[in-house]
């Protein structure tokens, strides 16, 4: 599988995903979520729309399917984080 072609396709309505991802680890911050827990929300927003998106795609029908849409969620939300880390320094 191709991940790079996957992360230049994954939009939602024309909107990248991580893009996204990213504005809404910015509300959550807005309510005063710091530190760590910024990352640790990061990555479950992520993985949450990454799987949502991959999930849209098609549903997976075996392990590999699965395992393929967790690591692309994963890499999403961990994508997401750190941008939010590098950012902060």
């Amino acid at each position: 599988m191709d991940f790079t072609n996957l992360f230049q396709n994954a939009t939602v309505a024309g909107i990248p995903l991580l893009i996204f991802v990213l504005a809404l680890v910015q509300w959550v911050k807005s309510f005063g979520v710091k530190g760590n827990y910024v990352k640790a929300v990061s990555m479950a927003i992520g993985l949450f729309l990454g799987i949502g998106y991959q999930l849209t795609l098609s549903v997976p029908s075996d392990f590999a399917g699965w395992f393929t849409t967790v690591v692309f969620g994963l890499a999403l939300g961990l994508g997401a984080s750190g941008v939010y880390e590098v950012a902060n320094k």
